[in-house]
């Protein structure tokens, strides 16, 4: 077996980094080494598969600590990069264990504690196993989120070979039983150690851990029984989905192994922000301006709303900043016929390049105003005199 990479080394951080620093070079590594992004080159299958490995170890507490303390022995019971394991070689003889650390705790201590034998874990290669979720994204509007749209991707996944459907062998021929580990998948083997015989269980060299020999691959996938294609999925993404939701696509993801089930498509769909509206939960708010006589006297005005326009009557005196709300009129709530409501901001709109004779009537108009007309400006002003009456 090729010795394992560092797994500090394979996420690109320090051994002493921190749970968010893992996380962070977790997700990183994961979208560079994904196998969509490349499918014309099968090493990032390997790749992804080691990422994900270094993230299980790193990011578990009693892993991490088994693996500083003794590398890839202290988690992997098939390790054995050159003949010994780390931490164990200054115990007279360990080096020359064949089996990993939790095959010598299993004998010695007769799985005291739920340590298990490596063989129990590997005997499960050739058993049926659920395909793989595949990562997709779908790009929508703001009104397309509102009212609901079917969307159409493309994804690259893993399915059964139409060649060999899925045995790996060529057509005509089938595979055989690994004569070496009679189909399980490993073998075992036992070693005179200091404390009596230990006995360890090996991925199956011959099979590779599969428990069959194909003598013919398929020239198609190369005995994979996979293959990787192109397929566009037609989904219905439900009226009120909101930016960055995700949906689950059931059996839509990688084909199983072994005549497992698929994996799912987690779409995660974003959202594309509006000119006029701005999303909050399932409402919506949005700004209008009015001039500044429909202000003063009252107005109709048209609102926009994602329906169309509507009529709405505001009040003689209006205020910048007032808000009213139009009920029912914001965004469904997901498989429910709810609806959020839609709140509506006045904004005015002070008149600019006047003309001579405008500014002259806009002087006229202010001079015949009084401070009773000017309310809010009037108590202002008394809350102030007071203030100074009380300090003098």
């Amino acid at each position: 077996m090729a010795e394992k990479r560092d797994y500090y080394e394979v996420l690109g951080i320090k051994k002493g980094a921190s749970e968010d620093e893992i996380k962070k070079a977790y997700r990183k590594k994961a979208r560079e080494c994904h196998p969509d992004l490349h499918p014309d080159d099968p090493s990032f299958v390997e790749k992804f598969q080691e990422v994900n490995e270094a993230n299980e170890v790193l990011s578990d507490p009693q892993k991490r600590a088994r693996y500083d303390q003794f590398g890839h022995a202290g988690v992997d019971p098939s390790y054995n990069a050159g003949g010994g394991m780390d931490g164990f070689s200054g115990f007279g003889g360990f080096g020359g264990f064949g089996g990993g650390i939790d095959d010598i705790l299993e004998n010695v201590f007769g799985g005291f504690g739920g340590f298990g034998g490596s063989g129990a874990r590997r005997n499960n290669s050739n058993m049926p196993r659920r395909g793989s979720d595949i990562n997709a994204d779908a790009t929508i509007s703001f009104m397309e989120a509102c009212r609901g749209k079917k969307h159409e991707i493309k994804i690259n996944r893993m399915c059964q070979c139409d060649a060999c459907n899925g045995t790996g062998a060529n057509s005509g021929t089938t595979s055989e039983v690994c004569s070496e580990c009679q189909g399980r998948g490993t073998v075992k083997s036992t070693q005179r150690t200091p404390f009596g015989m230990i006995s360890s269980s090996k991925e199956c060299p011959r099979c590779k851990g599969s428990g069959k020999i194909i003598k013919n691959p398929c020239s198609k996938c190369s005995g994979n029984g996979r293959v990787r294609v192109q397929k566009t999925i037609s989904v219905e993404i439900p009226a009120g989905i909101d930016d960055r939701q995700a949906m689950r696509l059931s059996g839509q993801g990688n084909c199983g192994v072994n005549g497992g089930p698929n994996g799912d498509v987690i779409l995660t769909v974003r959202v594309k922000s509006h000119d006029i509206f701005k999303r909050e939960g399932y409402d919506i708010r949005c700004e209008i301006p009015v001039t500044y006589s429909d202000a003063v006297l009252g107005a109709e005005v048209i609102v926009p709303t994602i329906d169309g326009d509507v009529k709405y009557n505001i009040n003689e005196g209006t205020d910048i900043g007032t808000t009213f709300r139009l009920k029912g009129k914001g965004i469904q709530h997901i498989n429910s016929t709810e609806r959020g409501d839609q709140y509506v901001k006045i904004g005015v709109e002070i008149p600019k390049n006047l003309s001579k004779k405008q500014k002259e009537l806009l002087k006229e108009f202010e001079d015949s105003l009084s401070e009773k007309n000017y309310a809010k400006r009037h108590s202002f002003f008394e809350k102030i005199k007071k203030k100074f009456d009380d300090i003098i």
